[in-house]
């Protein structure tokens, strides 16, 4: 269905799929979806409406909803025979509906929200997890908030609380965004662990260590950092990369400038050596920051702009190399 608003140059009609298909990524139409009934979005076979995988001839949907190959190709947990029938392997029975595969058998029933996975074995039903007291219960994700889950991702309100258009959590009916949280009230915004509320957005964004490494990259989940070009994760941030290596005496500063030393003299494609220097590749020179060739010299101071850069980077190394023994008021 479209969305947006067309009656402005600023605004942009973007057409969405419709609750149950999902966009083909060869042909760019809408298709019916049936990925939350089929693990394998009904990979032999052919989704003919949302979640109805209706399976290609010779294959038969098994417990978990996947398109399995029948006799006389396969068994599942069993053999099959020339005349075509399938002959279960011990603690397996053929399913009771079809006939055509045989499912684990448990001498006792399961309990409620269980499923019989092996032989004697019972585990929670997709959606479900097992608790201490009560057993299998369904599993919400994100949580209720106000509510109470009734079902996987199915969330029951209590009595004041709503949940808003396209929505599955309760709150307070409120006036702010407040993303990756829930309304306590109508202007205050809880939000959900790893994440903290932004007073621009009125939403709540994910939190990471030291901002990603000091704004060398986007937070883009809780502890999850996407790097800038140049830079490149290390645990919770991100840190400078350099292509070559900065030597024993060395350490990247920025993308491809090594810092020498303790005065951080930069050596932008060099290396580091003893007694803080900057060493440079045969041929090249070390000028201001960086090691260049004898005809990249002109080419370096040809515009303003490079002009002022190699004059920002005199400063620094002024300072890093003999600023520091000068006391200057």
């Amino acid at each position: 269905m479209p969305r947006g608003n067309g009656s402005s140059i600023f605004y942009h009609r973007i057409e969405v799929c419709c609750e149950g298909y999902r966009r083909d990524q060869y042909s760019k139409r809408c298709v019916p979806d049936c990925s939350q009934s089929s693990p394998d979005n009904c990979r032999n076979g052919f989704c003919r409406s949302p979640e109805h995988c209706e399976c290609f001839p010779d294959f038969v949907r098994n417990e978990y909803g996947v398109c399995i190959h029948t006799c006389p190709i396969e068994c599942q947990h069993g053999r099959c025979y020339l005349n075509g029938t399938c002959a279960c392997h011990r603690g397996f029975a053929l399913d009771q509906e079809t006939r055509l595969f045989c499912r684990p058998q448990c001498s006792k029933a399961c309990g409620t929200h269980e499923t019989c996975v092996a032989p004697g074995e019972c585990e929670c039903s997709p959606g479900y997890r097992r608790t201490p007291d009560l057993g299998c219960q369904p599993v919400c994700a994100p949580d209720c908030g106000y509510g109470k889950c009734v079902a996987p991702n199915q969330c029951e309100c209590f009595a004041g609380f709503i949940k808003r258009p396209q929505r599955n959590v309760c709150e307070a009916e409120c006036y702010i965004n407040c993303e990756n949280g829930f309304c306590e009230s109508r202007y205050k915004c809880q939000c959900r662990e790893g994440y903290r509320y932004d007073l621009n957005t009125t939403s709540c964004l994910p939190e990471c260590i030291e901002n990603c490494g000091h704004g060398n990259g986007v937070c883009i989940a809780p502890g999850v950092c996407r790097c800038f070009e140049g830079y490149e994760a290390h645990g919770t941030e991100c840190r400078p990369k350099c292509d070559r290596s900065c030597g024993k005496y060395g350490r990247c500063l920025a993308p491809n400038i090594c810092g020498c030393g303790h005065t951080e003299q930069h050596c932008l494609n060099g290396k580091c050596e003893s007694g803080d220097h900057c060493q440079c590749p045969p041929g090249e020179t070390h000028f201001v920051d960086r090691c260049l060739g004898p005809n990249q010299l002109n080419h370096q101071l040809s515009t303003n702009e490079k002009r002022k850069h190699f004059n920002l980077q005199l400063g620094h190394e002024f300072n890093a190399l003999i600023g520091r023994l000068f006391n200057l008021v």
